[in-house]
């Protein structure tokens, strides 16, 4: 498939994909004409790249992760690539936790602004 059918069945824009090949996580042939030309599993390797992407992976690790998660959703078959989903994911969970830490931080700061409490009496 040419780049621009691969944009519409992914919804990623054709220069976010001449990135993604420029990266190294997407691969085409050139064809007579040197249009890019995708195989068939183009499709399901953008989403992989996507979802990675939103898991806050970096394309270097993302490129070291695609041979594993080849085969189907959720088979990774590296040794290396669970610890560094585990990596991610610890630094996701401690960024949640900071959030959350900044949001009780503003609901106080909000709380005691509000009119009802900056009347009160011991305010």
């Amino acid at each position: 498939m040419r780049i621009g059918e691969l944009s519409r069945r992914t919804g990623v824009n054709p220069r976010l994909l001449r990135y993604y090949e420029g990266q190294g996580l997407l691969t085409s042939e050139r064809d007579a004409n040197d249009y890019r030309r995708y195989g068939a599993d183009a499709v399901e390797r953008v989403t992989r790249i996507r979802e990675l992407l939103a898991g806050g992976l970096t394309t270097e690790a993302i490129r070291d992760l695609l041979p594993c998660a080849q085969g189907g959703p959720g088979l990774l078959a590296c040794d290396h690539s669970v610890g560094v989903l585990d990596g991610q994911l610890s630094r996701v969970e401690e960024q949640m936790a900071e959030l959350a830490r900044r949001r009780e931080a503003l609901l106080d700061v909000a709380s005691a602004m509000r009119p009802e409490t900056l009347g009160a009496p011991g305010a």
